[in-house]
């Protein structure tokens, strides 16, 4: 594993002159090297050589070592004995600042989470601000029971005593240099994540899992590409279909694609569309902030706004790429290649009509928004692509069309088109099955298995939550019960009755930067007592990206975010607070709505499926675990009895799930 800028054995270090670092730092720094940043590698590369001389013979170290995950670098890494250090310097700081105890903790995480070598290892995270007075050296591990120690925050003049104490607190084998830098990197970060590392100029092999078992983004990355060269070379115009579980990486393939053909000045030049108009804000916004910095650290002078438009034209809602070639209806898109993530969310025919005609002023609209969208690329003369991402039970709002509509539409409308297919299409979670029949006979039908995405990368601490939440909703108990038993511990799911606890069970959780938050259905009105108020109005973009002292934020645990907010995102830690909207019953799953001062059924199927994967998006949005809350209820309110709310939670109980 070469991730580092600089690296070797602590004694070549020692013997080595700080202008030979310096000269090995800056030749494998890909940016410009400032004045600045210059200096602080030899305050650092000055300190580290008057602490590390008592372990001459008994380490290694690696300076501006690389967390693609991040897009960052840790100022230095040490192996000395059995522990890993790592060390995050502040030249010049005289205070230990919460961002800056976090970013440690962070970098800690990364290895502890993601590099196989160090999953079992003693992790120290250490800030040093050279600068301060004082210094907390307390040594202490993080109740998570994983050798990973609490950042310490330590000057100068103490880091001697604090590598010693830490060496004290901790036992083990010590680390051989050679097995550890042979540990797989195996990172499974957020999609805000990923985004930010793709486009610094990550590739996705760097940022996602490598493992056997999660080969396949890599894989249908390479498939897309391979078609989309056919369909250029061969002048064809095709349309693929890709599927996977809740978190398998969908989004990602489709960022990713979208990035490695970013060149509007040539044929390749793609666009990523979503009907997701959170998700779509958020990426555009964190992409901006992360340029914004990253240019300001290298002393470029960027304005926010002309940052923001160019990602703009990269990412964009659905719905504006559609207006604008309603204005023209023989222009052809400048991009060849669209990127159509959450796809089934695509809007019927009668939804469509019905939105022209009150919104666009268009009375006689007759396509559905899938058809008008494959029409508009079909407006090239000579090749295009379609890349619709598929999520199986995934449609949450009304006039949402699924998969079948995209089907139909290539049926009747566009025959010449080729037509690739993931082989699980088939599978009932995306009702397509009876659809896809139609098909039948089309000599230009490829089905692919390289085209499904198998394994969630959600949650790296397990695989199978999604599964588990399936068997849940779909009131399977006996095989929820085994595999929530294969899921535990590594992957906590725990219950309570009390709104209070479950924050405290959260913010006890959460290390580093780690993001927590509420979510709950957009049906949950009478969350009132509990101090939810699903109406409220929150912005997902400072919920998602605001740090814990922004009251907007999720560490907040004020706002709450939908089912709305949340799909295609995920957090940490979750809480999920559980209304009286879904309940269970010995007869199944009841659907209801609150309307004015009562409790109403709902009735028609299309709706209660909606509830139903609405409650299925808030289950699958937690990385790390996740408690849900079932309200006790009143017996004094005719809105919220016990028996609203009791046998929900004695369910979940019976299945296993631990109570809080």
């Amino acid at each position: 594993m070469n991730r580092a800028f600089y690296s070797d054995s602590i004694s070549h270090f020692l013997d080595s002159s700080s202008e030979e670092i310096i000269g090995i730092l800056a030749l494998n720094n890909r940016f410009s090297l400032e004045q600045t940043q210059r200096d602080a590698w030899l305050e650092e590369i000055k300190i580290l050589k008057a602490v590390l001389e008592a372990y001459r013979e008994n380490g290694s170290i690696y300076l501006e070592f690389s967390i693609p995950r991040m897009g960052q670098r840790i100022d230095a890494v040490l192996l000395i004995g059995s522990i890993i250090f790592v060390l995050e310097f502040k030249v010049g700081e005289k205070d230990y600042n919460s961002y800056a105890i976090d970013q440690v903790m962070d970098y800690a995480l990364d290895l502890k989470n993601f590099h196989e070598t160090s999953h079992e290892q003693y992790i120290a995270p250490i800030l040093i601000a050279t600068n301060a007075k004082h210094a907390y050296t307390t040594v202490s591990p993080t109740p998570h029971n994983d050798k990973l120690l609490y950042p310490i925050k330590s000057n100068v003049e103490l880091l001697p005593e604090v590598i010693k104490d830490v060496l004290k607190f901790c036992d083990g084998e010590v680390i051989e240099k050679e097995y550890w830098e042979s540990g797989h990197y195996k990172p499974t970060p957020t999609i805000i994540e990923a985004a930010k590392a793709l486009y610094f100029g990550h590739s996705v092999s760097e940022i996602s899992r490598n493992d056997a078992s999660a080969i396949n983004i890599s894989r249908t990355s390479e498939e897309i590409y391979k078609i989309i060269d056919f369909s250029k070379s061969e002048r064809r115009k095709s349309i693929c279909f890709v599927t996977g579980v809740p978190g398998a990486g969908k989004t990602l393939v489709g960022l990713n694609i979208a990035n490695k053909y970013s060149d509007d000045k040539s044929e390749l030049y793609s666009v990523f569309l979503s009907g997701n108009g959170p998700l779509v804000k958020i990426l555009i916004e964190a992409l901006t902030r992360d340029k914004v910095k990253r240019d300001k650290e290298e002393g470029i002078k960027t304005k926010k706004g002309v940052v923001s438009r160019a990602f703009k034209s990269k990412i964009q809602n659905v719905h504006h790429f559609r207006d604008e070639y309603l204005v023209d209806i023989s222009k052809a898109p400048i991009e060849h290649v669209a990127l159509f993530d959450e796809a089934q969310r695509a809007w019927t025919l009668e939804q469509t009509s019905i939105f022209m005609k009150l919104k666009k002023d268009t009375p006689d609209f007759k396509q559905s928004e899938p058809e008008f969208l494959i029409s508009c690329l079909d407006r090239h003369k000579d090749w295009a692509v379609v890349v619709c991402l598929v999520g199986g039970g995934q449609e949450i709002n009304t006039g949402e069309a699924g998969i079948s509509e995209w089907i139909k539409s290539i049926q009747s409308s566009f025959k010449d088109w080729d037509v690739y297919i993931s082989s699980r299409l088939t599978d009932s979670e995306y009702s397509a099955g009876e659809a896809l029949k139609i098909l039948n006979g089309r000599s230009n039908v490829i089905y692919n298995d390289a085209l499904h995405l198998s394994v969630s990368m959600r949650s790296f601490r397990a695989e199978n939550v999604s599964l588990l939440v399936k068997q849940t909703l779909d009131l399977n108990v006996d095989d929820a019960t085994s595999t929530l038993k294969i899921i535990n511990p590594n992957y906590p799911i725990v219950i309570t009755r009390d709104l209070s606890k479950a924050k405290q069970w959260l913010k006890g959780r959460a290390r580093g930067s780690e993001r927590y938050g509420i979510v709950v259905s957009s049906q949950a009105e009478r969350l009132k007592p509990e101090c939810i108020f699903v109406k409220s109005p929150m912005d997902p973009v400072h919920w998602f990206l605001e740090d814990k002292e922004d009251v907007r934020s999720s560490y907040y645990l004020e706002d709450v975010a939908t089912e709305f907010d949340v799909q295609g995102l995920e957090l940490d830690w979750v809480c999920v607070t559980w209304d009286a909207d879904f309940r269970f019953t010995k007869n199944g799953w009841q659907h209801w709505s609150f309307r004015g001062n009562r409790w109403q059924r709902i009735n028609k199927p299309e709706r209660q499926v909606y509830l139903k994967n609405a409650y299925r998006v808030l289950l699958t949005r937690a990385r790390q675990g996740m408690v849900i809350v079932i309200p006790s209820g009143d017996k004094e309110d005719h809105t919220r009895p016990p028996s609203f709310y009791d046998s929900t939670f004695d369910y979940l109980k019976e299945i296993g799930f631990s109570e809080l």
